[in-house]
């Protein structure tokens, strides 16, 4: 065997990231002085709380409660909150779940792996890189690792919008990573550009659309897919010019670039088929074991040859193949491709029309029409087909597995045929990759899945609160990018032992990463009776605001009644929009009131230092009719706050009309999850029931989605216009089928109707919550507040009157009906309210101060406590303390009713929570994690156990091709325990020169092969003691082709010198991304000669060894009649 053999691969350990950093020893990096501080005070903080007698480590000026029954059970359980979820891996936080409100035209939206980097692209443009090695040290920005961002990018003005990153890959053989954005530019980004020269390196206009999906072939080719079905190619030749060029240079390759693209329209239109690509190419998948590509739209697959750019295959979801038919009866919706075409098929106009006449012209316009409309509602997010095809994924064994919108994943072969399909999961599935014997499925509920070779399902948790967009393997880690931004690294060994250990270190660890932290919430909620408040009325309730209050909560029901103003509010809410004017003043009389109160409080402060002035800012507020409801934060608590959510949920006249219902307000705090939910409940005595059954509607159906958007409020004009287009359309067909009775005509309708699509309800967007659990159940706290209602039984006025006077409140307690409803369990299941110590606020005369303002009208209804707020956090138990297990713990300090205000037959009520939140300080968590994974011996053992590379040899290093030759290459697996997966890339390719050596080797794309060899299979998995055969072949008429505007050119070079590439078979191990490496040389001879390699041999002897013999077993069958003799073989 050859020296070369046997190399091993500078890829990244499953632990390389975890240890040193330094070049010169292997010393352990330690924690900053931040960070170490940090850790003292988390540890100090937990031994004062666990020290402590138990009675001083919490106040117990806290009001007493009342709990309801019913809780902790069905719909009423609580989330399981743990940190370290026994069902959930360990994981990474290489990103912290980022509030929205800082990530607006910043969101990350994809992201890649290099073998030693994770990279990430924006909305904005921008690029950013995280270092594997130093995943698990302190960054400066977001709690995140340390990482490298390059600048936001300007949109280009051809009408796209901004310069979105829409997909990454990385070109390991030339150190880039290219990148395809929403403007149509594909940009080029160098692995190893420091931080303070991180931009752009190369960048030319792609695509017209936006440039959706990209990768490189076996061949070193560019892919890229945009809209419209639009496929173009970059050859490798072109793109090595481009890189070839010096900085001086740079602007000559966008230019360059822009006019040496392959079409594949052009490619289509020769070859005869039909164009299956009229629907966005969202998914490119190379196919490097038989060198073929795999492109997808919504509902079908186009299978390429990569090397010739063949159409081979055209097939539906269904496996179903489309059959060959004229391009030309198919018309281009494709502005940018429309000359091109009409240069194709210029010479089968004629033909065309005179031989399908008016009648087919009007198919292909209506069929148009329709394609039309459908992709402008699939822009739209109308349609929602469940077989949509969402991600695709090659596994080792050449399967491949394609994910869809309804959570079915199919199984298909290399030939595009349709071998099964397996569901685990309801939720669509958004993206899929794999690695070694294992497939990672991430679907839209936040959860991941683990499957082997044929779709079993071996594991799975819940990996993000939000959907799974999109995963990347390095480091021996699967990273998984969450809609909202997080990023998290799981270990490929997972599920399995190492995650046990891992658990209980961390665990254990838990008191130097939990903070916890102290937060006062007041909330407010008043019937206003359609009436406007004073100043002096807000002052009086809200005072209690100047105190130590970080969050305000505020609830009003009946703003604004009427049947008039209830109809146009149903109407509005239709089409995505809330609010009134009467609204907008109570809202703009809040800021005024709190701006006002706070600045008066800063003025009265020692030294009256106006930069204290500390002010509350509106973060959010729906309305849905009458019921407003408004949140307020304070200056300095809000970067800590966001992720602002809205719903509503009516419950009068068949749950259509909000004149009674709820409005709500979901916002993130320290990472915990508070819901606020404003009520207006059934009227009148006897209602229980109807009162009960709109908490239980409000409850299970309330969905929060972002606020109202302009694409919203036009859905429903939108919609008509798309059923005024569907409606002409069968019109047009109905007149033709009648004047022809062709079924030519008629065999259109089916895709005019489909034209129709489905609008997505109002709350499409929400949060995804458990399979069959409301998501209030999913919040740490849920904070109910309102007008339930509620009255007293058998109580008569004059009796309630007497009580009252004497404030004998217990009495009237115990006729109260939420209270008896909430002992039975019936309504509010589980939540607590404080002791009422106030006198009931309903019912009052307006302008009448004191006790004596109780109805005197006719009626004279009994005084109720219907004004209520109520409450539910994470305790199971009324001892729990505040952890990360219990991460919310809230006590009510205060609990009472603004009598003095008198400007509704309501009197205002406020509840002060005192509220403990215990959150993961994930910048230490991180640190604590790589010091597990550097230094615990079990974890380091098992690691080892886990990451071997069975040993392996190849029947020869040196292989020459003449003449179509085929030489078989034999890998051996010489393990008789694990299976050896292998993986075959070209390190270079050089030209021999006259003196018989090679100049340098140059690689391609990706390392991707030279066109005149075909390796097949270039991937694989070796079973235990078995043997791989791999063909090597030599591919006939060689020549070099040159492509201007997508199209080829007259002249062709038939390239007939001697050419060498160096093959490297990478072996590597299950769970493992280090590999052991076998060198090959593979020589093509044009004239038959034998070349030398050493221009200086020593001896005969010598000469003789450096003469590059033609592979021992070239002409061998693909029997295994050298097997023995292999295994008898070691490489060194």
């Amino acid at each position: 065997m050859d020296a070369n053999d046997d190399v091993p691969s500078s890829s990244p350990r499953i632990f390389d990231r975890y240890a040193s950093s330094s070049d010169d020893d292997s010393q352990p990096s330690y924690p900053t002085l931040h960070s170490t501080n940090r850790r003292l005070d988390y540890m100090i903080q937990f031994l004062d709380r666990n020290l402590l007698p138990q009675h001083t480590s919490r106040p117990n000026a806290f009001l007493p409660e009342f709990v309801a029954k019913g809780g902790g059970q069905g719909i009423f359980t609580l989330p399981d909150r743990r940190a370290l979820h026994p069902n959930r891996p360990p994981y990474l936080e290489v990103r912290p779940h980022p509030l929205r409100e800082t990530q607006f035209g910043r969101f990350l939206k994809t992201i890649a792996s290099t073998e030693r980097q994770l990279w990430a692209g924006s909305e904005s443009g921008a690029v950013r890189v995280w270092e594997f090695k130093d995943l698990y040290e302190e960054g400066e920005e977001e709690a995140a690792a340390p990482f490298r961002e390059s600048s936001p990018l300007l949109s280009n003005d051809n009408g796209n919008g901004n310069a979105a990153v829409m997909c990454m890959v990385g070109d390991e053989g030339n150190g880039v990573v290219w990148s395809g954005h929403r403007d149509g530019r594909i940009r080029g980004w160098k692995m190893d550009s420091e931080s303070d020269g991180f931009k752009e390196g190369w960048c030319w206009q792609a695509h017209r659309g936006p440039v959706l999906s990209i990768l490189f072939t076996c061949y070193g080719d560019v892919w890229s897919g945009s809209e419209g079905g639009n496929i173009r190619i970059w050859p490798w030749e072109a793109i090595d010019n481009a890189l070839s060029l010096t900085m001086e240079e740079r602007h000559m390759a966008s230019l360059l670039m822009e006019r040496s693209f392959v079409d594949l329209r052009s490619q289509v239109a020769v070859n005869g088929f039909s164009s299956l690509l009229n629907s966005d190419i969202k998914c490119l998948l190379s196919d490097n074991i038989r060198a073929k590509v795999w492109s997808s739209s919504h509902l079908s697959f186009a299978l390429w040859d990569a090397r010739t750019r063949e159409l081979l295959k055209v097939f539906n979801i269904d496996g179903q193949i489309e059959n060959r038919t004229d391009l030309s009866l198919v018309p281009d919706f494709s502005m940018e491709d429309e000359i091109k075409m009409k240069i194709v098929t210029s010479s089968k106009k004629e033909k065309t029309q005179s031989s399908f006449g008016f009648f087919q012209q009007s198919r292909n316009a209506i069929m148009g029409a329709a394609d039309a409309v459908r992709r402008v509602a699939a822009k739209g997010g109308f349609v929602d087909d469940s077989r949509r095809i969402e991600a695709l994924t090659i596994i080792v064994d050449g399967m491949i597995w394609v994910g869809c919108a309804n959570g079915l994943l199919i199984q298909w072969d290399g030939n595009g045929n349709r071998i099964q399909d397996v569901q685990h999961h309801s939720s669509a599935v958004l993206c899929l990759c794999s690695f070694g014997s294992q497939i990672w499925a991430g679907y839209a509920s936040g959860t991941v899945h683990v499957l082997d070779l044929e779709g079993n399902r071996l594991g799975g948790w819940v990996a993000h609160s939000s959907p799974v967009l999109k995963m990347a393997i390095g480091a021996g880690c699967i990273y998984t990018l969450a809609k909202h931004g997080g990023i998290r690294g799981w270990n490929m060994t997972s599920p399995g032992t190492l995650d046990s250990i891992l658990l209980s270190e961390l665990t254990a660890k838990g008191f130097l990463y939990t903070r916890i932290e102290n937060l006062t919430i007041l909330t407010g909620t008043w019937n206003v009776g359609q009436g406007r408040a004073s100043k002096g009325s807000l002052d009086s309730w809200l005072r209690f605001a100047v105190s130590d209050v970080g969050i305000i909560v505020i609830g009003l029901q009946e703003v604004e009644m009427g049947a008039g103003f209830l109809a146009m509010s149903a109407v509005r809410e239709t089409v995505g929009r809330d609010g009134s004017a009467v609204g907008q003043w109570w809202l703009d009389m809040i800021d005024e009131t709190l701006r006002d109160m706070m600045k008066r409080k800063s003025q009265d402060m020692m030294g009256k230092k106006l930069h204290e002035w500390r002010k509350f800012e509106r973060v959010g507020s729906r309305q849905l009719a009458g019921m407003l409801i408004a949140v307020w934060v304070k200056d300095n608590l809000k970067p800590h706050v966001g992720d602002i959510d809205a719903a509503a949920v009516p419950c009068g006249f068949g749950h259509a009309i909000g004149n009674k219902g709820a409005v709500g307000l979901r916002l993130r705090v320290y990472d915990r999850i508070f819901c606020f939910v404003n009520c207006h409940f059934a009227a009148h005595l006897e209602a229980v029931g109807r009162r009960n059954a709109d908490f239980d509607h409000v409850y299970r159906t309330m969905t929060f989605s972002r606020p109202s958007n302009i694409f919203n409020a036009g859905a429903g004009m939108v919609l008509f216009l798309l059923l005024c287009c569907t409606l002409a359309c069968s019109i047009y067909l109905f007149w033709l089928g009648y004047r022809s009775s062709l079924p030519l005509v008629l065999s259109v309708a089916a895709g005019a109707s489909s034209a129709v699509p489905m609008l997505r309800g109002a709350n499409a967007m929400g949060a995804h919550s458990p399979e069959g659990m409301p998501e209030l159940s999913e919040a740490d706290m849920v904070i109910f507040l309102g007008d339930f209602n509620y009255r007293l039984d058998g109580v008569s006025y004059d009796e309630a009157r007497d009580f009252i006077s004497q404030r004998s409140f217990d009495w009237l307690r115990e006729r109260d009906q939420l209270r008896s409803e909430m002992e039975a369990g019936n309504v509010f299941q589980g939540m607590r309210e404080a002791f009422i110590t106030f006198a009931p606020t309903y019912k009052f005369d307006k302008h009448v101060a004191g006790l004596s303002g109780y109805d005197s009208g006719e009626k004279k209804r009994v005084p109720a406590w219907c004004d209520r707020i109520l409450y539910r956090d994470c305790r199971r138990t009324l001892g729990s303390e505040c952890s990360l297990e219990c991460p919310v713990v809230s006590s009510v300090s205060k609990y009472e009713s603004c009598m003095d205000v008198t400007d509704s037959d309501h009197k205002p009520v406020i509840c002060i929570f005192s509220v403990e939140i215990a959150r993961i300080d994930e910048s230490v968590r991180r640190q604590e994690f790589g010091d597990i994974m550097r230094s615990n011996e079990e974890v380091t053992c098992k690691l080892e156990e886990l990451c071997k590379i069975p040993e392996t040899i190849v029947s020869t290093n040196n292989i020459i091709l003449q003449n179509q030759d085929t030489s078989i290459l034999r890998i051996t697996n010489k393990c008789m325990e694990s299976n050896a997966l292998f993986k075959i890339v070209c390190q270079g390719e050089s030209t021999i020169k006259d003196d018989g050596l090679a100049s340098d080797h140059h690689p391609r794309g990706s390392f991707g092969f030279p066109r005149w060899l075909q390796v097949t299979p270039a991937e694989g998995i070796i079973k235990p003691d078995h043997v791989a055969e791999v063909s090597v072949h030599l591919e006939a008429f060689h020549t070099q082709e040159e492509f201007v505007d997508g199209f080829p050119q007259n002249w062709w070079c038939e390239d007939n010198r001697d050419k060498e590439a160096i093959l490297v078979v990478k072996v590597h191990g299950r769970y493992t991304m280090e590999t052991r490496n076998h060198r090959i040389r593979v020589r093509h001879c044009c004239s038959g000669k034998m070349k030398k390699i050493d221009p200086k041999p020593s001896d005969s002897q010598k000469i003789q060894g450096n003469l590059l013999h033609r592979a021992d077993y070239q002409r061998l069958s693909v029997s295994y009649d050298v097997v023995d003799h292999l295994r008898n073989l070691h490489s060194p």
